[in-house]
């Protein structure tokens, strides 16, 4: 009877090969994860201004019902751009959108999307009471 020689090493060149390979892919697809965020200005804390500065905003109000209000009118979904576009050249300070509670998020970053479509860089949000309106 021959005694068997116990195993006494682990072979770690799978080991390595598997860390290459996942090394490897780490390197191809970090590149591909930059992704473009909302670019968010927080406020700051402090005193407020001095002077009384009346800014020209366009107020929009997302229903319920999926209707978007500006200034109190309706507006058609295809014609907001132009509307914003138009209203944008009056009111250059931005946009303020309120939308219900139980608005549907789609038709928010619609608006947000069209906003931005029509040249307005500078977009508030806000949740419209139930009283309002």
């Amino acid at each position: 009877m021959a005694i068997k020689d116990t195993f006494n090493e682990i072979n770690i060149t799978p080991l390595t090969d598997i860390f290459l390979v996942l090394l490897i892919i780490m390197m191809v697809i970090a590149p591909l994860l930059d992704q473009q965020g909302l670019n968010l200005a927080i406020p700051e804390i402090g005193a407020p201004p001095d002077d009384k500065k009346e800014f020209k905003v366009i107020n929009i109000e997302i229903l319920e019902t999926g209707d978007i209000n500006i200034e109190g009118k309706k507006v058609d979904k295809g014609s907001l751009v132009y509307t914003l576009q138009d209203l944008s050249k009056e009111k250059k300070d931005g946009l303020i959108i309120q939308a219900d509670a139980n608005a549907i998020h789609r038709d928010v970053v619609f608006v947000m999307d069209t906003a931005r479509t029509a040249g307005i860089e500078n977009v508030s949000i806000m949740q419209r009471n139930q009283g309002e309106g």
